[in-house]
């Protein structure tokens, strides 16, 4: 489909130029001949990019940009100046237009601003619903009393920079709060940067975290940045934290006493603005009682503890959560959500959930698959419980 551009000029002469050579180009052009024909057109239609004159009579350039910035703020908006309005193109531009180009306007330079503007609009669409597609990923469901609670707390914690320590079985869902937290703070536009504590090695824990310098050991054929420094701005979120080897417990109480890193094979320090959350699912004061963590780290990280119970102490959530696992599953296989019997519900509620929520997503997508258009409780004995 042809990108819509929208043209608005009081010169006839300049509104057929650019009329013509936008059409040459494949575009489509609409016009408007001032700017209250133009804002009409604005809200009346969708436009990938808007050119539009400064000097109009009845209303002009800057208050056109005004209204197009308040009611359609993601279209690209170019100013077309005259030689004696730069100085205002330039405030335009201040005030929220892509750039101004000058009468007459010249073609290359028309163009390549035409389609820089719209590229720019493309990325940030494609950034807002990646974000929508994130968001629907980790959104929490659940209205149960320790659900509402932690919720609760979320609200709270999530506008500091608190340190927070989230606890629970495996499959509970640690992540999916760390997320929100996330969303909820003041640092929602800088990175949020994930480290598996127990995925890493010990010997490679320290590089992974706070990167190092090029030759500093046998591997380490160029300098590398660790999560500490990607996550600047941001969190970091460190799961299974129980994990950690002690000498990298070290490096991380320094990390969050001193606000700095260092990394390996470098004295330097590099000043860090990171929000810490950890997560585990081990109980870290028996762990410190074995000599596996530190208590001062412990203390550290554990500002605000959120405990998630397991599945099976929050059964009632668990109609919502298969509602929203039909929905999400069947968005991604692209097909019509499959209805479910309340006795299938009644018995999914029963089931012993060794395995969590993670658990749950798996057998709500094995019902899916293996069930007619209805899911039964027949569906559920025979592919689930085996009764």
């Amino acid at each position: 489909m042809a990108q819509h551009i929208l043209v608005i000029d009081d010169e006839k002469a300049i509104r057929k130029v650019l009329n013509e050579i936008l059409t040459f180009e494949g575009f489509t052009v609409d016009e408007a001949s001032d700017g209250a024909e133009g804002i009409k057109k604005i809200n009346d239609n969708n436009y990938d990019c808007i050119l539009c004159d400064i000097k109009m009579p009845k209303t002009d350039g800057l208050e056109v940009l005004a209204h197009a910035k308040k009611e359609k703020p993601d279209i690209p908006f170019i100013v077309i100046s005259g030689h004696g309005t730069i100085e205002t193109a330039v405030d335009a531009v201040k005030n929220g237009a892509y750039d101004y180009i000058s009468k007459p306007p010249d073609l290359n330079r028309l163009l390549i601003t035409l389609r820089n503007a719209m590229e720019k609009k493309s990325l940030v669409t494609e950034t807002k619903q990646l974000r929508k597609r994130i968001s629907r990923k980790y959104v929490m469901i659940g209205n149960s009393e320790p659900m509402t609670q932690i919720q609760e707390t979320i609200e709270k914690v999530a506008p500091t920079d608190a340190r927070v320590l989230i606890t629970g079985e495996n499959g509970v869902g640690k992540e999916l709060v760390a997320r929100r937290i996330h969303e909820f703070s003041t640092r929602v536009s800088g990175p949020m940067i994930e480290v598996n504590c127990a995925a890493i090695p010990a010997d490679l824990i320290e590089s992974e975290l706070f990167g190092h310098e090029k030759g500093s050991f046998t591997s380490a054929i160029k300098q590398r940045i660790g999560k500490f420094e990607q996550a600047n701005g941001g969190t970091l979120f460190l799961d299974e934290i129980g994990d950690m080897h002690l000498n990298a417990q070290a490096k991380m109480l320094r990390a969050l006493q001193e606000g700095t890193i260092s990394r390996v094979g470098s004295e330097k320090s590099i000043k860090v603005d990171v929000r810490v959350i950890a997560a585990t699912n081990k109980n870290l004061l028996e762990e410190v009682e074995k000599k596996n963590f530190r208590l001062d780290l412990y203390h550290r990280l554990s500002v605000i503890l959120i405990h998630v119970p397991p599945l099976n102490e929050r059964t009632d959530d668990i109609p919502d959560l298969i509602a929203h696992f039909i929905k999400d599953i069947s968005d991604e296989y692209k097909q019509p959500a499959k209805e479910i019997e309340p006795d299938a519900v009644a018995a999914l509620q029963k089931h012993n959930w060794t395995g969590n929520i993670r658990e749950l997503r798996n057998i709500v997508e094995r019902l899916i698959i293996l069930s007619d258009k209805t899911i039964t409780k027949g569906d559920v004995e025979r592919y689930i419980t085996g009764n």
